[in-house]
């Protein structure tokens, strides 16, 4: 957290918003106009199914968010969100989750992480930067 009173507190506001955020609202980011064309740059090769990759990754994204990270949780919220919106009812099962996970590549985790970090380092307000160069 930054020293300063005033910033750590939007620090933290930050930190709350973004710990309510669900998958959806990761996969809307992901698909963006700003993040699509790096998203896509990045797939694999995939067959469309239950779980594409785009769909995986901004479910474990919001697993790693959320206080209940566990793998049921993930895709029982999965298929909340399924029937909320009209759509069939998926099994609670983790294994197709799980497999989906395995087959996301790291190098697309890992430069989506460094394309989003640079993203916003270029965006936030100078008062949250700390000895930046």
């Amino acid at each position: 957290m930054h020293p300063n009173r005033h910033v750590r507190s939007q620090q933290r506001r930050t930190l709350r918003h973004i710990r309510k955020t669900d998958a959806y609202a990761l996969f809307d980011l992901l698909t963006d106009d700003a993040m699509l064309d790096q998203v896509e740059s990045l797939l694999p090769t995939h067959r469309e199914r239950l779980l594409p990759p785009t769909e995986t990754l901004a479910m474990f994204m919001a697993q790693v968010l959320n206080s209940d990270r566990s793998w049921q949780n993930a895709i029982n919220e999965f298929s909340a969100r399924r029937v909320a919106s009209g759509l069939r009812a998926c099994s609670t099962s983790t294994a197709a989750y799980c497999r989906a996970r395995k087959r996301l590549p790291q190098n697309m985790v890992s430069s989506l992480v460094s394309f989003t970090g640079q993203a916003m380092t270029a965006s936030v307000p100078p008062a949250w930067t700390w000895q930046v160069q």
